[in-house]
C-alpha cells in the first residue's frame, strides 16, 4: 500500500492512496497539471485512477475536479450533500452528472482491492467527510476540516497505519493575526478547523501499536507554521501519559505546494 499527500492547505488539497492494481485520490484541489505531474512521479496517469473521492465542495478541496473529469471522466464518490452543492457550481455544469456517486457515512465503497468508507465530521460546508480506507489489514485515515472532535472521531481513527490529521493553527496566531474578528471566531468554531493543540489531543487518543506514520495537515500559511505544529504535537506527545509516549515512528508535515514523503508499507 502506497501513499503519498500531493498537497495540504488552503491553496490546494490531494491525497493519493493505492496498491498494486488500485489508485484513488481523495480531493483534488490542485491544478489538473499538477496533479498529472505528482502521479507521473509515482510511474501513474489520469488512466490509472480508479476513483476520485471527495472530503466537501470547497474550492481549496475540488478546484482541480472539472478540468480532470473533463480530461478523462473518473467515478466522484461524495456525500448527497456535497454532490448537490457541486452541481450547483457553473464550473461543473459541463460535468457528466453520472460520474458522481453518494455514499453515506460509515457505509463502505469497493474500488478494486481497496475498501473506503466516509466518517463524519463538523465544517461548514454542505455535508462533509472524512476517509478512511482499508487494504487487507492496512488502514489509512485523511482526517482534515474538523472545527471539533468527539468519541466517534476517536473511535474512527484507531487503528491507523498511517494518519494524515489536521493541525490548522496556532490559537495564540491567530488570535493577534490581521483576519477579521469573524472569520477568527469561524476558524475556532466547532465547525472550523483543528489547532495544533485540538491535533494533538486528538491524536494522544487514537496512538496504538498499528500507526506507522502521522501526517500534520491543511496547516494555515498565514497562523500557523510548520515548525510550530511539529514541535506543539511532538512535546504533546513525549510528555503524554500514555504507553506510547515514547514509540518512535515518523512525525511529518505535509507540505503546502510540493507532494510530502512517500509511505509504502
Amino acid at each position: 500500500m502506497r501513499f503519498q499527500c500531493f498537497a495540504s492547505g488552503s491553496s490546494g488539497n490531494c491525497v493519493y492512496i493505492g496498491s498494486e492494481t488500485t489508485h484513488i485520490l481523495i480531493d483534488t484541489g490542485i491544478s489538473r497539471k499538477k496533479t498529472m505531474e505528482c502521479l507521473q512521479n509515482l510511474g501513474l496517469s489520469l488512466a490509472d485512477l480508479s476513483a476520485i473521492f471527495i472530503t466537501h465542495e470547497h474550492s481549496d478541496h475540488i478546484g482541480g475536479l472539472p478540468m480532470i473529469e473533463k480530461t478523462r471522466p473518473i467515478p466522484v464518490y461524495a456525500s448527497k450533500g456535497t454532490i448537490r452543492a457541486l452541481l450547483k457550481m457553473p464550473q461543473f455544469a459541463n460535468t457528466d452528472a453520472e460520474v458522481f456517486h453518494e455514499i453515506e457515512a460509515d457505509g463502505k465503497v469497493r474500488v478494486g482491492d481497496l475498501l473506503i468508507s466516509p466518517m463524519k465530521i463538523k465544517h461548514d460546508a454542505a455535508d462533509p467527510f472524512a476517509y478512511r480506507v482499508w487494504y487487507g489489514q492496512q488502514k489509512v485515515s485523511v482526517c482534515t476540516d474538523l472545527g471539533c472532535f468527539d468519541a466517534y472521531t476517536v473511535e474512527c481513527l484507531k487503528h491507523s497505519d498511517v494518519l494524515l490529521l489536521e493541525a490548522n493553527h496556532d490559537v495564540r496566531m491567530l488570535q493577534l493575526g490581521h483576519y477579521p474578528y469573524p472569520l477568527k471566531q469561524r476558524i475556532l468554531g466547532d465547525f472550523g478547523h483543528l489547532s495544533n493543540d485540538s491535533c494533538a489531543k486528538l491524536l494522544s487518543e487514537v496512538l496504538d501499536s498499528h500507526m506507522q506514520a502521522v501526517f500534520l495537515g491543511h496547516l494555515s500559511k498565514d497562523n500557523n507554521m510548520p515548525e510550530i505544529a511539529y514541535e506543539t504535537v511532538r512535546l504533546s506527545m513525549l510528555s503524554g501519559d500514555g504507553i506510547y509516549r515514547e514509540k518512535q515512528f515518523p512525525l511529518y508535515v505535509a507540505k503546502r505546494d510540493v507532494p510530502s514523503e512517500l509511505i509504502e508499507f
